[in-house]
């Protein structure tokens, strides 16, 4: 099953419904809890990094509608940790829907902003993690490398970049579970879609510089992981 690298996800057409779309982003936080893991990321590598002798802060690249920020926020104040997290994103809409939510109370810990990693790099900006999600798969080759170098200026302590792993499998799988919210929203298309333009490890292994990690988590998952001084 060769990458797809020309398919465009329906939410980020400018001409898209923006009903479906906002019911989309409404949707992530369904769609994220039960496909994506980031509740064991952040146990596992997220939690062991974070200082508990000062305020700790986190980054997510690509934020979407900010489920995934909301969400780490809430884990880490949980168990006690003062963690302060922006989102970013460089879509209007993405960015305005995520700014409502969190003018809603979903949760004043976390920051929204226009933005993309180059324009914090150069502001010089830094943060305890740096993560992404579902980021990679829009990605070419140059843009992943241009992505992974500004991780490296941003990081101080580790980033995870996680997506799906192309699979026929996973495209039935989630085609099928995902047949509810065919009408509604792009959750089902776009997530078909992400599945073909997703990268499988070996390739992502071909592409990463050698301080970098690439895992494979089961059952579709990729991960990209940066550890600041860590030896290649």
């Amino acid at each position: 099953m060769l990458r797809d690298e020309t398919s465009l996800e329906e939410m980020d057409r400018p001409d898209c419904d923006p009903g479906l779309l906002r019911r989309t982003y409404a949707q992530f936080p369904l769609v994220n809890a039960a496909v994506s893991g980031w509740g064991r990321l952040y146990r596992e590598v997220i939690r062991p990094a974070l200082p508990r002798d000062r305020p700790s802060t986190l980054l997510d690249i690509g934020c979407g509608g900010g489920d995934i920020s909301v969400a780490l926020a809430r884990q880490a104040r949980r168990d006690g940790f003062d963690l302060h997290v922006t989102g970013i994103d460089p879509d209007e809409r993405a960015h305005r829907y995520a700014t409502e939510a969190r003018a809603q109370g979903r949760d004043t810990a976390v920051v929204f902003r226009r933005a993309t990693s180059g324009d914090l790099v150069a502001a010089g900006e830094r943060f305890d993690v740096v993560v992404s999600n579902h980021v990679l798969h829009h990605l070419t080759a140059g843009e992943l490398a241009a992505l992974l170098s500004d991780t490296e200026a941003l990081t101080g302590r580790v980033a995870i970049h996680s997506d799906i792993v192309r699979s026929r499998a996973a495209l039935l799988l989630f085609g099928a579970a995902t047949l509810p919210l065919a009408r509604g929203s792009f959750i089902r298309r776009d997530g078909l879609t992400s599945i073909r333009r997703s990268y499988l490890p070996g390739e992502l292994r071909g592409l990463v510089p050698p301080q970098w990690q690439v895992l494979r988590r089961r059952p579709y998952r990729n991960l990209v992981v940066f550890r600041p001084g860590a030896l290649p």
